[in-house]
């Protein structure tokens, strides 16, 4: 468990070191510790072992969640380096508090223990809160900020009282001490059925699960544009990856209680997140209701939860996240072209689809890796996407939830058509943007996603065996 231990001493270390004249090693620092906790999370492979007295696991499927949270956590922060410029920012504070979610993160993946998921949710949340209303003179940040922290409070108080409950019924707080009541066969207790729907409200509430998800639009689309990346990518997949322990380990027993509440909830996400963002003028909040039908097809899985819905939930996360950090990072770049230039006519920076107009002609490697994002997150053969859908969806074929997977592809049919609104608008619009400088770290960090996210789509057993 010594990436824990590692980002919390690191995260300490970035803070002293803002208190240096010269910002310029904090990037650089940060995204050499996440690399050391990234390069230790694998010491323990093709082992399992207990840490904390028994509080957390670590197997082969955690370290690889682990990795693609601190993968996806690098590319985010290799975005950041124009906080560097920013005399107004803190770069030394937001990179700390990264780091800090990110043991939140670890300790969700990870939980054996009840208590353990809590504390590494709010961990994880409290960082989140503070880093979305990080731009303290934009109103939609403050704003963001509020929301998010209320709605999130009350969303720990349902789980938290879910948690009491399952205590009460089973007598425990572990994971295994939870299975084996489930799996005594005697007579389950009601207190356990409720406790378990509070807890999953709790837990799908942090990864935009419908009817939990009014927060996410007004959240994405207020926080900065950097670490709405972050949300929609590390947060989600330690979201998943929890909610995969807690279903496929101490509930298995009960799975004919939780599929069904599960299922409904699924085809709820599909159609509230894909329905919604065809009427979206902002890439940005677009890309808010994206998050949530991608958070629909991921919960596909879960609801089949066969021997497929482990390496399917893995693949998928990784496509997600590669595609939406390439979206991201150049939106960054756009909105801040057209900033700098005032091609947008208030003080906002333009987040609109018309942002990207003629961006293609200009910019011919934005406009392709911007591409190739969409494409991927559409779910269009020979990229990662595809095969992260075809993934989930054949383990709902596998359980006969045919219903279900007829919802899914209707949905993903009209994902296509607003994740082409980009396209056209690059390729097929005149635009004024011109040329866009981009660092070479940041244009590696894109030209990297772009190419996984292909070779996934071309090779996709890259990866496949690991869980």
């Amino acid at each position: 468990m010594l990436p824990i231990v590692l980002l919390s001493v690191f995260g300490i270390i970035l803070l002293f070191l803002g208190f240096q004249k010269s910002r310029a090693v904090l990037l650089p620092a940060c995204l050499l510790f996440i690399v050391v906790a990234l390069a230790t999370t694998f010491i323990d492979w093709n082992k399992t072992y207990l840490y904390f007295n028994g509080m957390l696991l670590m197997n082969n499927l955690a370290m690889v969640f682990i990795a693609i949270v601190l993968i996806s956590a690098f590319m985010v922060v290799a975005l950041s380096g124009h906080y560097l410029e920013d005399e107004a920012a803190q770069p030394a504070e937001y990179y700390a508090l990264l780091l800090f979610s990110l043991v939140g993160a670890i300790m969700m993946i990870t939980f054996e223990n009840l208590i353990m998921l809590f504390v590494g949710i709010e961990i994880l949340s409290v960082a989140m809160y503070i880093l979305t209303g990080s731009d303290k003179h934009n109103l939609r940040s403050n704003e963001a900020a509020i929301k998010y922290f209320l709605m999130g409070a009350f969303a720990t108080g349902i789980m938290l009282f879910g948690i009491a409950l399952l205590y009460g019924a089973t007598g425990s707080f572990a994971v295994s001490g939870i299975a084996g009541y489930v799996g005594t066969g005697s007579g389950v207790s009601l207190l356990l059925y409720m406790g378990l729907l509070l807890l999953l409200i709790g837990v799908l509430f942090k990864v935009s699960a419908a009817p939990f998800h009014f927060w996410t639009p007004d959240v994405y689309d207020g926080a900065p544009t950097l670490f709405t990346a972050y949300m929609s990518t590390v947060v989600k997949t330690a979201g998943f990856a929890a909610l995969l322990r807690l279903l496929s380990l101490p509930f298995s027993g009960v799975y004919g209680f939780w599929w069904v509440i599960l299922a409904v909830i699924t085809a709820l996400t599909l159609v509230a997140g894909n329905v919604t963002a065809v009427y979206q003028n902002s890439f940005k909040r677009m890309m808010a209701y994206s998050s949530i039908s991608h958070a629909g097809y991921l919960l596909i899985g879960l609801a089949a939860l066969t021997q497929q819905s482990r390496q399917a939930l893995v693949f998928y996360s990784l496509a997600y996240s590669l595609a939406t950090i390439s979206a991201f990072g150049i939106l960054l770049l756009v909105a801040r072209e057209r900033s700098m230039n005032q091609l947008n006519t208030d003080n906002r920076s333009d987040e609109s689809f018309d942002a990207f107009n003629g961006l293609a002609r200009k910019n011919p490697l934005l406009g392709f890796v911007m591409a190739v994002s969409m494409l991927s997150l559409a779910g269009i053969p020979l990229t990662a996407g595809f095969w992260g859908k075809f993934m989930v969806f054949s383990a709902a074929a596998e359980r006969g939830m045919i219903w279900l997977l007829v919802v899914a592809v209707l949905m993903s049919a009209v994902g296509i058509y607003y994740y082409l609104r980009v396209v056209i608008a690059m390729y097929f619009r005149e635009g004024s943007m011109e040329s866009i400088r981009i660092a070479p770290f940041y244009r590696f960090v894109l030209i990297a996603a772009t190419v996984l996210t292909i070779a996934l789509g071309i090779a996709p057993g890259l990866i496949q065996g690991l869980v």
